[in-house]
C-alpha cells in the first residue's frame, strides 16, 4: 500500500526553523555514468558510476528573507523536510528526507495577475537521506 503524505501536514526546516510560506519542494538525485564497451562489440559489458549530486528547488510565496541572505553570503545549511501522513489513516507514519551541505545557487521571482508573488529558490546538496 502507498504512503501517501499530506503537504499541509508536512513541514520543511532550514537550519532548524519552519520555512514560512513554503508551496514546493522539487529534488533529484544525478548520478554520473560512464558505460564500458566491449573491445571489438558495439553493446555495453558493464557501467562506471561517479559522482552523485543532489538539486533542489523550494517554491515560496512571496519570498523568504532566510533564503536570500543564504544566497546573499553563499553559506552552507540544511534542509530537513517532515513529511507526514493525513489526519484520519489507519496508521501514522512518517518520514524525514535531510539535505546536508546545502547552498542556495539561484532565485527566480514571478507573479500571474490574479495571484500572489513566488520565489523559486535553487540549492545543491552534498547528500539526501531518507529516514
Amino acid at each position: 500500500m502507498p504512503k501517501i503524505y499530506a503537504a499541509n501536514r508536512s513541514n520543511v526546516l532550514i537550519d532548524g526553523e519552519t520555512l514560512e510560506g513554503l508551496q514546493t519542494l522539487h529534488y533529484r538525485v544525478l548520478v554520473e555514468r560512464q558505460d564500458i564497451r566491449a573491445i571489438g562489440s558495439d553493446e555495453r559489458v558493464d557501467v562506471a558510476f561517479g559522482l552523485r549530486t543532489v538539486e533542489g528547488e523550494l517554491i515560496v510565496r512571496s519570498s523568504s528573507d532566510k533564503l536570500d541572505a543564504l544566497l546573499a553570503q553563499g553559506a552552507r545549511f540544511q534542509v530537513v523536510a517532515n513529511l507526514k501522513k493525513d489526519v484520519g489513516m489507519t496508521t501514522e507514519s512518517s518520514r524525514t528526507v535531510s539535505f546536508d551541505d546545502c547552498f542556495a545557487v539561484g532565485k527566480r521571482f514571478d507573479m500571474e495577475a490574479g495571484d500572489t508573488a513566488r520565489t523559486l529558490y535553487t540549492f545543491t546538496a552534498t547528500r539526501v537521506r531518507e529516514e
